[in-house]
């Protein structure tokens, strides 16, 4: 008996797995596949996951294994500067692939107890009252009090359960792969210039020792994505689109993938919750994708935990959902929007440029990053302060940061004054008296996922918040 059973070990649900085993929660993630894969479908992570890392003192591991960028291009690849003054400690881009990004949280998770087992593919699921009863292909049972279906998006648990799942079906599809190139780098370098200036979804990068990762758009629309491409159809596709195959050959792995939009209508349904690909899908435009999957883990994680702990205040765990959803939300539409304005025809052309010039405006460039990267999202929790229900970036305190506060995946009341309490609440909420010239606002509270979930200097209506989000005082 597990207290939570996660489907699916891609990202989303080892980011889960990590933020439950903070708080003790039995674990265990089951994933269908026997070995990691090796498909680069991500090739970075945002600020805001960049933050997510450090604050629970995973980013150094993730540094070692990266590269930080700052450049443009992220919003319909329209090119322009990095913007100026982003409201966060990590304003960039690093660029690591997902295998890595999967074997680093896979390392963590089990350091804090996951279990993790391979070659388990979930094939039923029912529910009563009291938990979920999961049965795997080849028979074999686990009963856990929750099922989160973390399985993609062809997600089973997601099918199992019913949940509609209405969106726009894939309308065009673009092939990826890692391959050998024989053209000389020069060559392939110059093309790829001349193809881009007008079709996006081609792309060349070298990864050395004459190996590449080719992007490139596939005739039409298979019928059945899950089979993979050929290398012929690679070279078709690739003198269909540049003019020449660059001699590919000697493919590491190929895959294909389509612009399908999707967002499931109910993220929970009973003790069985959805996230990451199996609650959304869209075209990976601004590389959003994984970085959506590993906020949802985060949002849900604490409150889940909560549940199982049996502190959970009312209505804590549907939270999740009426954060996460209308955030999903966003990103289908900001990848519809971004869409359009990459096809070739004259109307979507003509917005485009009209597009890149409003982005010379500094405040236009930062807000469109800044919904790409999830910096500017910001939940609903009422009125009150201009901080309430946004993330907090990391300060710098007069003995250390904020974000070294928050490793253990607790609430943080950071007092300023030095003359508020949350004792009743001492084993979910951390009090840190410390002092920020950074932090115009005597004190805040912050939830485990750091954002603000009060802001003030009144000990009486710090009392009022805090069983909102940590439930009643012990």
């Amino acid at each position: 008996m597990f207290d939570v059973i996660i489907a699916g070990g891609g990202p989303t649900g080892l980011m889960l797995a990590c933020e439950l085993r903070l708080h003790g929660v039995r674990v265990v993630v089951l994933e269908r596949d026997a070995e990691p894969t090796k498909i680069v479908r991500s090739l970075g992570l945002h600020a805001r996951s960049i933050e997510l890392m450090d604050q629970r003192g995973l980013l150094e591991r993730f540094l070692a294994h990266g590269k930080k960028f700052q450049i443009g291009g992220y919003f319909a690849g329209i090119t322009k500067p990095w913007p100026e003054r982003l409201d966060s400690s990590h304003g960039y881009v690093l660029g690591i692939p997902q295998p890595i990004t999967d074997r680093l949280l896979s390392e963590r998770a089990t350091e804090l107890g996951a279990e993790i087992r391979r070659g388990s593919e979930v094939a039923g699921l029912s529910q009563d009252p009291d938990g979920v009863t999961v049965e795997l292909t080849g028979g074999t049972r686990l009963k856990a009090r929750y099922l989160v279906g973390c399985d993609g998006g062809r997600s089973t648990v997601r099918k199992l359960l019913g949940v509609a799942f209405p969106g726009e079906p894939s309308r065009i599809e673009t092939l990826l792969g890692v391959m050998e190139l024989t053209a000389p780098a020069e060559e392939v370098a110059a093309v790829m210039a001349e193809v881009r200036r007008t079709q996006l979804r081609f792309g060349a990068g070298p990864l050395g020792d004459g190996t590449y990762r080719v992007v490139v758009p596939a005739a039409g629309v298979s019928e059945d994505r899950s089979v993979q491409p050929t290398l012929e159809e690679f070279r078709r596709q690739l003198r269909a689109t540049a003019g020449t195959d660059f001699g590919a050959h000697s493919p590491r792995w190929l895959s294909r993938f389509g612009d399908a939009t999707r967002l499931a209508e109910s993220y929970r349904s009973g003790r069985v919750l959805l996230a990451g690909d199996a609650a959304h899908v869209h075209p990976p435009l601004g590389g959003q994708g994984l970085n959506l999957g590993l906020q949802d883990a985060y949002n849900l994680g604490w409150k889940l935990a909560a549940e199982v702990a049996g502190w959970a205040p009312d209505g804590l765990l549907d939270s999740y959902q009426a954060e996460r959803h209308p955030v999903a939300a966003g990103v289908l539409d900001n990848t519809r929007a971004q869409a359009v304005v990459m096809s070739l025809e004259a109307g979507p052309q003509a917005v485009r440029r009209l597009l890149a010039e409003l982005m010379e405006f500094e405040e236009v460039n930062r807000y469109l990053i800044e919904k790409i990267t999830a910096l500017g999202v910001h939940y609903d929790f009422g009125e009150g302060h201009e901080l309430l229900g946004r993330r907090l970036r990391d300060v710098r305190l007069k003995r250390g940061r904020l974000y070294e506060l928050m490793r253990a995946g607790r609430g943080l009341l950071l007092d300023q004054t030095g003359r508020l309490s949350a004792d009743g609440w001492a084993d979910r909420v951390d009090h840190v008296v410390d002092v920020s010239e950074e932090l115009d606002v005597p004190a805040v509270l912050l939830r485990p996922d750091g954002h603000v979930a009060w802001a003030g200097d009144d000990q009486e209506e710090l009392v009022t918040h805090l069983p909102r989000w940590f439930g009643a005082a012990a």
